[in-house]
């Protein structure tokens, strides 16, 4: 259905134009196959929890800061 109407316009261009249209199309395909490809990798997607035990917090996290004591 489409095909005809891009091929018409695809044709009309000067053929500096026609490649940049392939080159577009080309970096349209592989981008396509990056996103098929991190949609069937699990591997990238975040686990929860897998940093556990990674990041230590201090005791005394909580506790008023000893510079800040004359603005409190």
């Amino acid at each position: 259905m489409i095909q005809p109407v891009i091929l018409e316009k695809l044709e009309s261009l000067p053929e500096s134009l026609q490649v940049k249209v392939l080159h577009y199309i080309d970096s349209l395909i592989e981008e396509q196959k990056q996103t098929s490809e991190q949609e069937s990798d699990p591997k990238k997607y975040r686990v929860a929890g897998s940093m556990e035990g990674m990041i230590i917090v201090a005791d005394d996290f909580d506790e008023p800061l000893e510079d800040l004591k004359d603005y409190m």
